[in-house]
């Protein structure tokens, strides 16, 4: 099946099924899900219970290794495998995403590093790992990582601190500032009841760190959980986030320097429980890519879009193709993250996605994908007064999958 009909993108839209499906298990909560602040438990699977088979979280043996690869493997990304870097370790970047720094041609993949024991704080607490710090690794191909190392560290003594490795932070994302000329990040910080529910800032003068903890607030004084940032073409960057228990997302408009929110707030998908938002632009138009609240547990994506990045935000459908139903239900048992356009490859992004290992956070999966802008959304329209005709947004499930030959070759390859 083609949808946009371009030569570069047959291959990766591709349907690709997979005979693969999980017992139905009672409509109850998931027996070792774990429970974040205000989320909802899935009531499709007892996905944990077969979490640690080989379809899910594949051997180690079969880790993407860039360095160590035989040819035949050279540039696939397998989806949940395990990834090396080029030290020879997996990466751990969870929650993450990536800025591309366009002078170099180089991406910086920031994430939480979760290389730590996988424990509940009390009995009826969420799975966690200490505060490490926010992991960052330099590509230039995106398949084959160099660890930065860790670029904001947790701290271990003061224990009044935001990120003292006792609390919570979480999804870190990095932007440039063209006025400031730093590299701001953004990341959900919060307690170990998840009560704090706030968002947390850091800069630094190079994406390699280290980066200078700010501080942190409830952004126009609401609960603020996950999160990203989007950055827009006019240089105004934005902080998207779950609020009002989860049931809804602001969108705030950050200041100048990208260090605090303005006055202006909208709120988007009231009542709709949506997290994890994934922000990106194309066509004029802008696009969401949002999750359910289940705890770690996966559940379905949705697609949305906007006229402005304040919204009226319109929900478009569910973006994923291929795969089976039980893959479909689950976004591939994932939860995006982010969405990575791709300097040289117009009107193709990569959907980036967590597959999370409750029993053992360090063990968590990366899941990218390749995501496509076109054809018809499947959804009515929500409002009447003037949308545009919105394009579907499609997540194609591949096993095993690759950038076109040469899609970099154009991009600027200069050392920093």
């Amino acid at each position: 099946m083609q949808v946009s009909g371009l030569p570069l993108h047959r291959e990766i839209e591709e349907i690709e099924e997979k005979r693969y499906g999980l017992k139905a298990r009672s409509k109850n909560i998931l027996s070792n899900s774990g429970k974040r602040k205000g989320k909802k438990l899935s009531p499709v699977y007892d996905l944990f219970n077969i979490a640690r088979g080989s379809f899910l979280f594949p051997d180690r043996s079969l880790a993407m290794k860039p360095l160590w690869s035989d040819g035949n493997d050279t540039g696939y990304f397998y989806p949940g495998r395990e990834w090396w870097d080029t030290d020879g370790k997996p990466i751990q970047a969870h929650g993450g995403g990536i800025l591309y720094v366009e002078e170099t041609g180089t991406f910086y993949w920031y994430g939480e590093n979760k290389d730590g024991q996988t424990y509940r704080a009390h009995k009826r607490g969420a799975a966690r790992v200490d505060i490490i710090g926010v992991s960052c690794y330099s590509s230039k191909d995106l398949w084959t990582w160099k660890n930065e190392g860790i670029v904001l560290p947790s701290e271990k003594y003061n224990t009044t601190h935001d990120i003292h490795e006792s609390n919570v932070l979480e999804r870190p994302k990095v932007i440039y500032n063209n006025h400031t000329r730093r590299y701001v990040m953004l990341m959900h910080i919060d307690n170990v009841n998840y009560t704090k529910a706030s968002v947390g800032m850091a800069v630094s003068n190079s994406p390699t760190g280290p980066f200078q903890y700010v501080g942190s607030k409830r952004p126009h004084g609401f609960d603020s959980r996950d999160m990203t940032v989007f950055k827009d073409d006019d240089g105004k960057a934005y902080v998207i986030y779950s609020s009002a228990d989860n049931s809804e997302l602001h969108i705030g408009l950050l200041t100048e320097d990208y260090t605090d929110v303005g006055r202006i707030m909208r709120r988007a998908l009231v009542g709709q429980h949506r997290e994890a938002p994934a922000v990106f632009k194309h066509g004029g138009l802008y696009y969401m890519i949002t999750s359910g609240c289940t705890g770690w547990a996966p559940n379905e994506a949705l697609a949305h879009a906007a006229e402005s990045m304040l919204g009226p935000w319109e929900t478009l459908g569910r973006p994923c193709v291929g795969g089976n139903a039980d893959l479909r239900a689950t976004t591939f048992f994932s939860q995006g993250t982010f969405i990575l356009p791709l300097p040289g490859l117009p009107d193709t992004f990569i959907f980036m996605a967590d597959r999370w290992n409750p029993p053992d956070l360090k063990n968590s999966r990366y899941v990218w994908l390749p995501l496509i802008v076109d054809g018809l959304a499947d959804e009515p329209l929500e409002y009447e007064f003037g949308f545009p005709v919105w394009s579907r947004v499609s997540i194609y499930w591949h096993k095993r999958w690759k950038l076109p030959d040469g899609w970099n070759s154009q991009l600027p390859n200069k050392t920093r």
